[in-house]
């Protein structure tokens, strides 16, 4: 399946400062097989170790971490040359072999020359533990679940897609293809886009065994709880990641110690969130009270949203079965919302490749998402309904003058004076319409 960050693979390569890449990104998200296509692809050689699976190729970076000694050996154990102009080393689920890490740092200072790409599933919590950590030596990438344009692609509508992304907010689309559009999301909110899942779905059209597979990732997940942390922080892990659902299906969708565990305190959970977030098995949104440059300086970390990465996972914990995909609105209005407001912030978190941040007023206000677009600061409310009510936005548009609200909703694109309505499908638009 075509991914969009093969682009971002192909500045990589081609880039004359490039240093080794770190690909970061939750399991089953499509890493492995994404540097998999661009080095087969892109390379005359390409190079592919996984320290998970062959744990015994972490002696090959005991001792010396020269880098021609160590290619050195990597070639003698696959028993070819290898060539620097035209090889790519792929080294993936390095979180078991520290090594590897500070080896990228000898990669850049010494040999350069080289293209080395390093994964993992967990690389974000190993690179928190790791004292000596290539700080500059480096650069980085994270890989989310696939997301709706890709899935639309996937699915054979890359012509939709394109027409997307040369429309203007004030220009409403045919009503068939809003209802085409509309149609689609509703299956990718079921399916969500973990590439396994779609190209399952694509070969099989089998919705049993798509929550199957799904069901499968989120055990893989909770293995990794146990086999990547202390028993007891295990457990913490566990019990944050099962209050996720409950959470989300809440009307003010603010994170909730108490919903955890009874009584619990923020001091108990802080670094199971932490490690969570790192893992790229959740998605933080942080409230802010006042929408100035830079918002992560107005932002309060003791108070903000979880997200799951992906809306066919959430379903999936929430055991939401197919038959809701043919009604025409239940899956948007659903537990308050909360697979319409987990998909636009993966949505956003792809396409403006920024932190998410909210508003909320010491009344009942609050603003889905705020963005920071330059020196300018855009609303962005969310709505799983038809209903044209916007108190929300229009407080905060009252309070802080902005160029341009906007919400997002089930409803065609319209403009009326600084007020933009995007269909849901269309969250992705965002950044570009911010400067509209």
């Amino acid at each position: 399946m075509i991914r969009a960050s093969y682009k971002k693979l192909l500045e990589w390569k081609n880039d004359t400062k490039r240093k080794p890449l770190l690909l970061q990104g939750a399991r089953q998200v499509g890493k492995t097989y994404l540097i998999n296509e661009f080095g087969k692809s892109e390379y005359e050689n390409f190079v592919y170790l996984n320290f998970e699976q062959n744990p015994e190729l972490s002696s090959l970076f005991q001792g010396s971490l020269d880098p021609n000694k160590i290619v050195e050996s990597i070639g003698l154990y696959y028993g070819r040359t290898i060539q620097a102009e035209n090889t790519l080393l792929f080294f993936d689920e390095i979180q078991t072999t520290p090594e590897v890490l500070t080896s990228l740092k000898y990669f850049y200072e010494k040999n350069p020359e080289y293209h080395v790409i390093a994964g993992g599933s967990l690389l974000g919590v190993s690179i928190g533990k790791q004292s000596s950590f290539p700080v500059g030596k480096v650069n980085f990438m994270t890989l989310h679940p696939m997301s709706f344009s890709e899935y639309l692609v996937a699915f054979g509508e890359k012509m939709l897609v394109d027409k997307l992304n040369n429309n203007n907010p004030e220009d409403s689309f045919p009503e068939i293809l809003h209802q085409k559009l509309m149609a689609h999301l509703k299956m990718y909110l079921f399916l969500g886009g973990m590439p396994e899942v779609l190209q399952d779905y694509l070969d099989h059209q089998d919705i049993v065994s798509v929550r199957n597979i799904q069901d499968e990732i989120l055990r893989a997940y909770e293995n990794d709880f146990s086999k990547y942390t202390a028993n007891t922080q295990a457990i913490k892990t566990s019990e944050v990641w099962r209050s996720i659902p409950a959470q989300l299906a809440r009307e003010r969708k603010k994170f909730k110690y108490s919903d955890v565990r009874k009584g619990a305190r923020a001091s108990t959970y802080e670094q199971t969130i932490e490690w969570l977030n790192k893992a790229g098995l959740i998605n933080l949104a942080h409230q802010i009270s006042t929408p100035k440059i830079p918002l992560s300086g107005y932002a309060d970390h003791s108070r903000f949203k979880v997200y799951m990465l992906d809306t066919g996972l959430l379903g999936a914990m929430l055991k939401i079965t197919s038959e809701i995909i043919v009604k025409p609105t239940a899956l948007f209005s659903e537990y308050n919302g909360a697979f319409i407001e987990n998909f636009v912030a993966s949505e956003l978190l792809t396409s403006v490749n920024d932190d998410l941040y909210y508003w909320a007023s010491k009344s009942e206000a609050e603003v889905g998402f705020i963005l920071q677009n330059g020196s300018k600061v855009f609303p962005l409310e969310v709505k799983s309904g038809l209903s044209k009510y916007k108190k929300s936005l229009v407080s905060y548009s009252e309070k802080y003058k902005p160029d341009l609200i906007f919400r997002c909703s089930p409803r065609n694109f319209t403009r009326d004076g600084n007020f933009i309505n995007l269909p849901i499908y269309a969250a992705f638009l965002m950044k570009g319409f911010c400067g509209s």
